[in-house]
């Protein structure tokens, strides 16, 4: 797909007059943009600017962090000498104007989409990702690990990290810097402040200091009073040391970084490209430890629509570049998401008990719903997904009914604390569990595909599925009335399947599945919404000749073995299906078939699980087509079990 041409406007003697010569154009690589001055830069980021903002207009995708670090892609692109200087950019929300300047533009508009380029950084993408992200808060700590691995071999190239301040909520980023602080490692991190105004206002001022401690001048003779100050009794020597930090701390606002070992530089305006050059240029050419470079910066910056927007525009569908009215097409049924939330309200009407826990994630989460309702009882704890586990626990002890709402992928980060602090001491917290499956056009790094198999081999701890919105309504009751320990129900991304809901959840009977249509021949045993795509598939089964029972597990722990034996006795194929990796749901019912002698009989077993790899983005079912967990990936599966090919519809006998 062909790059179209962005004409950004300028004003001239009062009149409005486009760009001839776009320079974006001449603009296949880094290298090119740092051929030119320096005062044909601002026309680049505009630009730039323009281009993502009409790029993600046809794509979707996260829109106004990108557009609040343009003025920062063109300036770390021209200063340093990329990708030989590594550039790590942290969660990879902000990337899309790097990926424009660093030889993707003819592919910018494919973003997310199958085939096309990741939504966030990939390694197998560009040299000039040197890290994938997705998930936030890794960056300085890959970038300790890229300068050491530099200073092994001798080399002398720069490593620079940038890093949002809300991805500085994680306790990683943190621990990253105060080993990067202890090992005194040359390393440059780039603190892009966007939302947490954390710093005293920028302007002139701040900006002259800046430049004045990141210069030679002021280096040299900073170095030249701590050589005269060696010479001093040592408590005078280090007394000098803290009262010379402290004063450019009380000036620049660094000081908590300064005790982590990082040489503080800012805060500094991120759009003002005179006075972010000359500050990167004198980092670059620092040779010192650790710095820290705070730029101040807007989400959806260039973009009144992305500005006056309460999210700045954070993740957008498909919309108009003039007017920024988002194409949202009407959904046939309510999302998932939605469901959660709503029915978690109505259980939080009835009991003063339930709190509601987020890790920065609410309307990604559907919290955002309930902190509305119950602003008293929402907790959102930051990009700290660990803390968010062990904060539940101790709610837990208490009395209270946390419910965790995290995306399975995301709660990954947080396995130690779910083992230790959760499951050991058999603590009911509640884990709802978003983005289960694949999910779409975020790709592998967000698909919710291990935590069956993580959460199933915990003691302690009942896993739920919900096959279908109303499903989920009820699962919701179910957690809340499940007191006997934790318990974590699953479900997608994206709308439900369009059933009856109820007015009330009821909870399940802990471990007890159901049957949804009966046969004699075939069993298709489902966990979550594949249910769907194995009704249809059973449909097929049946105008083959095949007659085919369904049922719905509900539950992956405890297992309903009851349920499982029957199907094993009564039919002649068992199909397990789920979204999940092997180890799960399908690994627990072979488990109990073998257990119990039932596969002795010659029951003919297949666990359908998501393939041994990651999935690439693309559209959701065309990501469970290519997984082979659809309706017709089934009914191959059966005919393969009974030896046979899948042909038409022929009666079978």
């Amino acid at each position: 797909m062909r790059a179209r041409r962005i004409p950004v406007d300028t004003v001239k003697n009062g009149v409005l007059m486009p760009v001839e010569t776009p320079l974006l154009d001449t603009i296949r690589a880094p290298h090119d943009l740092r051929h030119l001055p320096e005062d044909k830069l601002r026309q680049v980021a505009d630009e730039l600017r323009a281009e993502t903002i009409d790029a993600v207009s046809v794509t979707g995708g996260h829109l106004g962090a990108g557009l609040g670090v343009v003025e920062l892609t063109v300036a770390l692109h021209h200063v340093f000498d990329t990708p030989d200087d590594r550039l790590i950019w942290d969660v990879g929300h902000q990337a899309y104007p790097h990926k424009i300047l660093t030889g993707r533009r003819d592919r910018i508009r494919t973003l997310r989409m199958g085939g096309g380029l990741s939504g966030f950084t990939k390694r197998t993408e560009s040299e000039y990702d040197p890290f994938g992200a997705a998930h936030s808060s890794t960056s300085i700590s890959a970038g300790l690990g890229m300068a050491v691995g530099r200073d092994l071999d001798g080399r002398t190239n720069n490593v620079v990290a940038v890093i949002g301040d809300g991805a500085m909520s994680a306790g990683m980023a943190y621990e990253a810097m105060n080993n990067a602080g202890a090992m005194h490692s040359r390393l440059i991190v780039i603190l892009n402040d966007n939302d947490m105004s954390i710093a005293p206002p920028v302007g002139a001022m701040s900006a002259y200091l800046a430049r004045l401690v990141s210069g030679r001048t002021y280096r040299s003779i900073r170095e030249t009073a701590k050589q005269l100050t060696r010479r001093l009794p040592k408590f005078i020597s280090e007394k000098a040391a803290k009262a010379e930090e402290y004063a450019r701390g009380f000036w620049t606002g660094g000081t908590m970084f300064e005790e982590m070992g990082f040489y503080y530089v800012g805060p500094i305006d991120g759009h003002n490209l005179d006075h972010l050059l000359p500050v990167l240029k004198n980092v670059r050419d620092m040779d010192t430890g650790p710095i820290l470079v705070h730029v101040v910066t807007q989400k959806g910056k260039g973009y009144a629509p992305a500005e006056a927007s309460a999210d700045k525009y954070h993740g957008v569908v498909k919309f108009d570049v003039v007017t920024g009215a988002q194409s949202k097409p009407k959904a046939n049924a309510p999302a998932f998401t939605k469901v959660f939330g709503e029915s978690l309200i109505r259980e939080a009407q009835a009991d003063d008990k339930l709190v509601a826990i987020t890790a920065a994630m609410p309307s990604g989460t559907g919290i955002d719903m309930f902190s509305k309702a119950f602003p008293q009882r929402t907790y959102d704890v930051g990009i700290a997904e660990q803390h968010a586990v062990t904060f539940a626990a101790g709610l837990a002890t208490e009395g209270y009914k946390p419910f965790c709402a995290i995306y399975s992928t995301f709660l990954q980060r947080a396995y130690d604390q779910i083992v230790h602090d959760v499951a050991i001491q058999n603590l009911p917290v509640r884990f709802a569990l978003d983005r289960a499956g694949l999910v779409g056009a975020d790709g592998p790094t967000h698909a919710g595909s291990f935590d069956i198999a993580y959460l199933g081999c915990l003691p302690n701890f009942t896993i739920m599925a919900a096959a279908d919105e109303a499903e989920l309504v009820h699962m919701v009751a179910t957690a809340v009335a499940h007191d006997t320990g934790p318990i974590a129900f699953r479900y997608p991304r994206g709308e439900g399947v369009g059933v009856d809901m109820p007015e009330k959840g009821v909870p399940l009977e802990i471990g007890k599945g159901r049957i949804v249509k009966q046969g004699s021949r075939i069993a298709i045993l489902s966990l979550g919404t594949r249910l769907k795509e194995a009704l249809k598939a059973a449909e097929d089964l049946d105008a083959r000749g095949l007659s085919t029972t369904v049922a719905d597990a509900r539950f992956a722990k405890p297992l309903d073995e009851e349920l499982v034996l029957r199907l094993a006795r009564e039919h002649e194929v068992l199909i397990t299906v789920e979204e999940g990796s092997i180890g799960g749901f399908g690994s627990f019912v072979l488990h109990c078939l073998a257990e119990n002698g039932a596969l002795d009989s010659g029951l003919k077993v297949r666990p359908m699980v998501l393939p041994d790899t990651f999935i690439d983005q693309d559209k959701p079912d065309a990501m469970y087509a290519q997984a082979g967990l659809d309706a017709d990936a089934i009914v191959a599966k059966v005919f393969a079990a009974l030896g046979r090919e899948a042909g038409g519809r022929a009666q079978i006998g």
